[in-house]
């Protein structure tokens, strides 16, 4: 046969969504199992079990002001015209591990924003409402039992689900965790997406542009894409418009990586080979083979045995 009778036709063509659901129903997407990791690298990953939490947060009633840690019931009735007079019998710094000092009647504790509260003390009057001279202290303005405290366990209860499974880890959900003093979590594992590049236009940026070529943009636009989806890149390189070439670097791709995404040689011109290596990679081999879009009409589905599939988005991209 000819070269001129081995162009494609694109005889049936698929909506997206059809190729989708034909991808769905041909291979068995799942899983591939779960790591453990830091908080630290937890950015972006995706929660494999539901998180409890260990603690109550805050783990200790603590004062949410600074000013003194009193019963508010000796400080009913107090104003400007007829202050309170309490005495007060010590001082508690936030983060302090000294013995917190119990609070009688008539007495009151100097206490930092933070701090946690000591026994007996059941609300804290701001320092701005007191007027301190020794031990002893004014209080000018009344405070209700509760008043200016935030409670153990208000903001998360020991044993609360604080996290759901498959929730995706950013900013709020490390807050959470390092709040209840997790550092490291099960999340499951990023599929690798090997991305090849093919053409012999191709460059890669940084090296010098010869006549007729271009620079090399899907890898890198590609690549980027998939980290936003989760996945983890790994740039393959550029490969000629060289059938045994495409084939070795495909084999290669799949054999380290879960998905392969190719850019190149799906159309109907002489050069474009990258259909007929994925046809060779079955079974069942090219399931899908266009799309009703524009761009990206070409595009290639192939599926490897029953756990690995190929995606192509030739002409979908910048420079194609």
């Amino acid at each position: 046969m000819s070269e001129a009778g081995k162009r494609v036709i694109f005889h049936e063509l698929l909506t997206p969504e059809e190729a989708l659901s034909k991808v769905f129903n041909t291979v068995r997407i799942e899983p591939l199992g779960t790591e453990v990791v830091s908080i630290e690298e937890s950015y972006g990953r995706v929660l494999a079990k539901d998180v409890y939490s260990r603690i109550d947060v805050p783990p200790f009633d603590r004062a949410t002001m600074d000013g003194f840690a009193v019963r508010a019931e000796d400080t009913f009735g107090a104003d400007e015209l007829n202050p309170t007079r309490l005495k007060v019998i010590g001082n508690v710094e936030t983060g302090g591990a000294e013995e917190l000092p119990q609070v009688n009647p008539g007495e009151a504790v100097e206490i930092a924003t933070g701090a946690p509260m000591p026994p007996g003390a059941n609300a804290v009057v701001m320092v701005e409402y007191t007027k301190r001279s020794g031990d002893e202290l004014m209080i000018y303005r009344s405070v209700t039992p509760g008043e200016n405290v935030m409670s153990a366990g208000s903001d998360v209860m020991m044993g609360e689900l604080i996290l759901r499974r498959c929730t995706v880890i950013r900013e709020r959900e490390v807050g959470l965790l390092a709040a209840v003093g997790i550092d490291r979590v099960e999340v499951f594992k990023r599929p690798k997406v090997a991305i090849i590049s093919t053409g012999n236009e191709l460059v890669s940026p940084g090296k010098e542009l010869g006549r007729g070529k271009i620079y090399d943009i899907n890898t890198y636009t590609i690549a980027h894409a998939v980290r936003s989806m989760g996945a983890e890149p790994m740039i393959m390189g550029i490969v000629r418009d060289n059938i045994n070439e495409m084939r070795d670097a495909v084999n290669r791709a799949l054999s380290i990586s879960d998905l392969v995404l190719l850019s190149g040689g799906t159309s109907a011109g002489l050069a474009d080979l990258t259909y007929r290596v994925l046809d060779e990679i079955g079974p069942p081999g090219i399931i899908i083979h266009g799309l009703k879009v524009k761009p990206g009409k070409p595009t290639v589905v192939a599926c490897h045995g029953i756990i690995s599939w190929l995606l192509d988005y030739l002409d979908t991209q910048v420079q194609h």
